[in-house]
């Protein structure tokens, strides 16, 4: 539109120039032209264009170099604060210069098609309807004077020039609008979008270190106080005793303190550390003084993804953990099963059983929710049997990728 203008500009300055060379009107006319020209060029400096801002995904505002906006209430599309004076007066010198130049040149009358866009751009739409209508009637009076018949184009065209350039504004301005609207709402979307998955993220990180803390750290401080307990019950009668309990409750509470370090940085299990492959770990494992703990190895061993090891340790140990803690069992029996599509891990003892599963006090219940998000995890299936007064078998299977 602004190259429309200054090409309209120039054609009339030559036209005038070719029609009516050496006139005394002429140094007018130019210096008129000029102003005109500069008029127009400090548009953008004083803002008579300037579109709002982007809108800034954090306060709901428009910010940068846009028109000041101020916002409705939450939810609500920014709204202009609307023509300054300052705009106002810049039009109104562009149009009283424009208007002196067609009362001297009716030629260049049509250079209010640029007009129009401008009042429309800067004018509230009733006052820039009311000023279209006014330079479209100068436009027409200038056509009539430069005219030496009757043609009716000249009474038909500038009103029709003039409803189309509205029409298109209107049309664009509406655009314009809904694309807005759309992508404040994809900014919105996008930051509720963002907080879902920091939310997301934070719950996925507290329901990994409660396993983490429930099969290491809950296991190492139970361990540690069954020993204790039994090193004070025999502490005056078995000296010997009471101090070998001692030691090996050492032994675990510094594997737990390694834990500890280990679940602040993030690391693998210390069990799988140093090349040690998922069955030592497993065969290594213990679930305290009382019960005894068997290993059995099926099939030929394959090299497993880290986190599948690491999730299938951290399964033998929750699992160990509840036998202690709730199975009154003697034995515990740990199956490693490699069975080419799938590895199976089985958890058998011969404790009292259950026919529902247990009520949750302050401490209890959160082994086998851990245990079957564990196995979701990975993507394979978590089966529990369990007969009264016959003990309980839990096995975890995981899927394999093909490695051919």
């Amino acid at each position: 539109m602004h190259a429309a203008f200054f090409l309209l500009l120039g054609a009339s300055v030559a036209r005038f120039l070719l029609r009516h060379p050496g006139e005394p009107r002429t140094p007018w006319v130019l210096a008129l032209s000029i102003a005109l020209s500069l008029l127009y060029v400090l548009g953008p400096v004083v803002g008579a264009t300037r579109a709002p801002g982007p809108l800034d995904p954090d306060t709901g505002t428009r910010t940068g170099t846009g028109t000041r906006t101020r916002t409705r209430g939450p939810g609500s599309a920014p709204r202009a604060t609307g023509p300054t004076v300052r705009r106002r007066i810049w039009l109104g010198l562009v149009v009283a210069t424009w208007v002196v130049l067609v009362v001297l040149a009716p030629s260049f009358a049509w250079c209010a098609v640029p007009l129009f866009f401008t009042a429309l751009r800067t004018l509230p739409p009733r006052a820039a309807i009311v000023l279209v209508a006014l330079l479209t009637v100068f436009v027409v009076a200038a056509q009539v004077r430069l005219s030496t018949a009757f043609d009716p184009n000249l009474f038909l065209a500038p009103p029709a020039v003039a409803a189309l350039a509205t029409a298109v504004f209107v049309h664009m301005e509406r655009q314009t609008q809904a694309q807005r609207a759309l992508i404040d709402d994809l900014i919105r979307t996008r930051r509720e979008l963002a907080a879902t998955e920091r939310r997301e993220g934070t719950l996925a990180e507290r329901q990994r270190l409660s396993m983490e803390i429930h099969d290491t750290l809950a296991q190492h401080l139970s361990s540690q106080q069954m020993l204790l307990q039994a090193a004070d019950r025999t502490w005056e009668s078995d000296p010997v005793t009471a101090r070998a309990h001692v030691r090996t409750a050492t032994g675990i509470a510094a594997r737990g303190l390694a834990e500890a370090r280990r679940l602040v940085h993030d690391l693998a299990p210390p069990e799988l550390e140093n090349g040690a492959g998922l069955a030592d770990a497993l065969r290594a494992l213990d679930a305290g003084p009382d019960i005894a703990v068997r290993f059995h190895l099926e099939g030929t061993a394959a090299p497993l993804p880290d986190r599948a090891e690491s999730a299938l340790l951290r399964i033998a140990q929750g699992a160990l953990s509840n036998i202690r803690e709730h199975s009154g069992a003697r034995t515990a029996a740990l199956t490693l099963s490699f069975l080419g599509d799938q590895v199976v891990l089985d958890i058998a003892d011969d404790g009292d059983g259950f026919t529902e599963p247990r009520s949750a006090g302050p401490d209890r219940g959160h082994g086998l929710p851990a245990i079957r998000a564990r196995v979701r995890q990975l993507g394979g299936t978590l089966t529990i049997e369990s007969t009264p007064g016959e003990g309980t078998v839990l096995s975890a299977s995981i899927p394999l990728e093909p490695t051919g």
